[in-house]
């Protein structure tokens, strides 16, 4: 999903600012999904974080090949920071399973 979105040449809605702020929260959710689902999956946050950052430095890269979208690193970082925030909420809520 991730690759099929940074594949659209332009997600913008016209809402100026908003706009940005939408879109930033976008990458901060879906990188959390992201982090989450790498967590549970490998059970080592470190790999998780490390494999979720990379995918985000490679999905910036390709949108430097997408018309009408370039590559940011500060989008790595709100990546890194979705990827972060989904793997503390998964190991959160494991934690809460295990316990009960």
């Amino acid at each position: 999903m991730i690759f099929a979105l940074s594949s659209i040449p332009d997600l913008g809605t016209g809402l100026g600012t908003w706009d940005t702020i939408l879109r930033k929260l976008a990458h901060t959710t879906e990188y959390a999904v992201l982090g989450a689902l790498l967590v549970r999956a490998l059970r080592s946050p470190w790999l998780a974080f490390a494999l979720g950052v990379a995918y985000a430095a490679s999905d910036e890269f390709h949108q430097t090949f997408v018309r009408g979208r370039h590559g940011s690193p500060i989008d790595v970082a709100i990546d890194a920071v979705g990827v972060a925030v989904g793997i503390v909420l998964w190991q959160q809520v494991d934690a809460r399973r295990v316990a009960a």
